[in-house]
């Protein structure tokens, strides 16, 4: 599986391929398509996509004010 994953300046991470999304249970989640934008300022109400919540809470990239990104993890599946 290969996926292109692009972050947005002050917003999300865009997520392009093939990819598979897991809750931290390990759950998988359906993302509905190949490209989704991954909430990077916490405050999503439809955790882990965007939903445009960091444009209001006026979200910065690395600057440690606002709440921390989730964490992401790339697992190599073709090694599974």
């Amino acid at each position: 599986m290969i996926a292109d994953i692009v972050p947005y300046e002050d917003g999300p991470l865009i997520v392009r391929g093939d990819f598979e999304l897991h809750t931290p249970d390990g759950e998988r989640i359906d993302p509905g398509r190949g490209t989704v934008a991954l909430c990077r300022c916490g405050r999503s109400a439809v955790k882990p996509f965007c939903d445009g919540t960091h444009k209001a809470v006026r979200f910065k990239a690395g600057t440690g004010r606002e709440t921390p990104a989730p964490r992401l993890s790339v697992a190599d599946l073709e090694a599974q």
